[in-house]
């Protein structure tokens, strides 16, 4: 039935009376009456639009059994990576981040803003600890985690195998150590373009800035990952042509 023919089913719950015909017509007035009270109350199955119980306890396609719309609980879930019918809407991600303590910034994506959302509660567990800055910068720039690494340089200098690992001078040996309070953060992350890099490497620089130990100090490296098999090839998330991007 279209839009413009529809009836209330509320009409259902009404005394037979008020369903009878009269003088040869059928109840239009009172079913399109009562459809105006179903939309706001009950909802008529459309996830654009939907009613108050819709929203509260969602929308199931009664024909193929899909979800079109989940229940109040996506209100509380970010959701990254998701349909915008089993996640919480863009609007309310400021809402729901006054929860975690975190200020979303408003140069951050949509996705950028859900990843960080989701990723800080398990990252704050471990707070002023490596995992902890490592599990939130992952959580931003949606790389894995073994794609951040943080070196702080306490170990001494050594030449020849260590446990069958060589340790290449000008690579990750220091002599005598790094410097005290100080730790080096490499990540690699996606970039459309240098500007894009550049925005990027600036929100990092604002992450490690808050979640860092107040006395320690610290330098960014960050590397756009071309396609290398075996190593970062995940094309769609990953994988670009050409000539990798570096910035200090």
């Amino acid at each position: 039935m279209s839009d413009a023919n529809r009836l209330s089913s509320y009409l259902d719950f009404l005394p037979a009376i008020y369903r009878e015909p009269t003088g040869g017509a059928r109840p239009d007035f009172l079913g399109r009456f009562l459809l105006a009270f179903e939309k706001v109350l009950s909802g008529l199955g459309d996830a654009q639009s939907p009613g108050l119980e819709e929203i509260l306890e969602g929308i199931v396609d009664p024909a193929s059994g899909n979800l079109k719309l989940a229940g109040v609980h996506r209100f509380f879930d970010p959701g990254p990576g998701r349909p915008d019918a089993e996640r919480a809407p863009s609007e309310f991600l400021g809402w729901l981040s006054g929860w975690v303590a975190l200020t979303l910034r408003g140069d951050w994506s949509d996705e950028e803003r859900r990843r960080t959302l989701a990723g800080v509660v398990p990252a704050y567990r471990r707070r002023g600890t490596k995992e902890g800055l490592r599990q939130l910068l992952s959580a931003y720039t949606g790389m894995v985690a073994q794609s951040i690494t943080i070196s702080e340089f306490e170990s001494p200098f050594w030449v020849g195998p260590i446990h069958n690992v060589w340790t290449p001078v000008g690579g990750d040996a220091a002599l005598g150590g790094g410097p005290p309070h100080y730790f080096l953060v490499s990540a690699l992350i996606t970039a459309a373009d240098a500007a894009d890099l550049e925005r990027k490497r600036g929100i990092l620089h604002a992450i490690i800035d808050v979640e860092k130990p107040a006395h320690t100090y610290y330098d960014l490296h960050l590397q756009v990952p071309t396609m290398q098999i075996g190593v970062h090839s995940t094309i769609g998330l990953d994988t670009l042509l050409g000539d990798p991007v570096q910035a200090q």
